[in-house]
């Protein structure tokens, strides 16, 4: 059977299923994690069922915060098992769902609290959430850069007690308006320098300031933890699969001429 007769997608087509964006798919195959079944010759894409089956699996992997590297040598071994490891999916994804049913049934209590009056116990406030990924996030922190990131986390407790929950969605849409601005900068081959892009590093500095004020080499190192860390990786790759990267390199050129030892 010839490549042409059997149903294939363009990479539009393909990015319409999935939602992830033909700027990700066309980044894929440059990085040979998802290759397209063939290409015309004037370099279109086309995929077929086994592409499609594999690109889940590579969402599957990125949801359980697996990075880009790691996933290609997931799939690349000939040994890898798809049927098994979508059991494996499968199991991980059940047991969130228990944890997201916790978590429901905490914001079901909290709103009749709030919009009824219904009595609630202090400690309910606090069902399904995980303190063992919080105390693992700190930890994390603090066996990287010591006795200046367990500071900065006090630190940051502390002006973050009295806040609202309109003041922590507020920081919320500030750093999207952000991250989405870098992404827009790539696009535009901007360099990392570029006037319009240190002031968008102002921005995100200025946000980060609001939690702990980070001097230079704090600040390099918060912008490394955006390359290193799966669960910010896998933040910033929802915007653009380089944005971390850029980040870093931006956050990087803006501590060294602004900010003080």
């Amino acid at each position: 059977m010839s490549a042409n007769s059997r149903q294939t997608y363009t990479v539009k087509q393909v990015a319409n299923l999935s939602g992830v964006s033909v700027r990700t798919l066309r980044f894929y195959d440059e990085i040979g994690l998802l290759k397209p079944a063939f290409y015309e010759e004037n370099g279109y894409r086309h995929y077929g069922k086994q592409e499609l089956l594999c690109l889940q699996q590579i969402l599957f992997y990125r949801e359980l915060g697996f990075e880009l590297a790691m996933i290609q040598k997931i799939i690349a071994d000939p040994k890898f098992d798809k049927i098994a490891a979508l059991r494996s999916h499968r199991e991980f994804l059940a047991s969130e769902v228990e944890k997201a049913q916790s978590l429901i049934g905490t914001i079901d209590k909290t709103l009749a609290h709030l919009e009824r009056e219904i009595p609630m116990k202090d400690d309910e406030m606090y069902l399904g959430f995980d303190p063992k990924k919080q105390a693992e996030y700190e930890r994390e922190a603090t066996e990287r850069w010591g006795e200046p990131a367990r500071l900065h986390i006090e630190e940051s407790k502390r002006r973050t007690k009295d806040w609202s929950k309109a003041d922590f969605e507020t920081v919320q849409k500030d750093y999207d308006a952000i991250h989405r601005a870098f992404a827009e900068a790539i696009t535009q081959g901007l360099a990392a320098d570029a006037v319009e892009v240190q002031k968008l590093v102002q921005r995100h500095y200025d946000v980060v300031n609001r939690f702990w004020t980070p001097r230079r080499q704090s600040y390099i190192g918060l912008g490394k933890s955006y390359c290193e860390h799966p669960d910010f990786r896998k933040l910033y790759d929802g915007y653009h699969p380089a944005l971390a990267e850029y980040l870093f390199k931006a956050m990087q050129l803006f501590a060294e001429r602004k900010l003080a030892d």
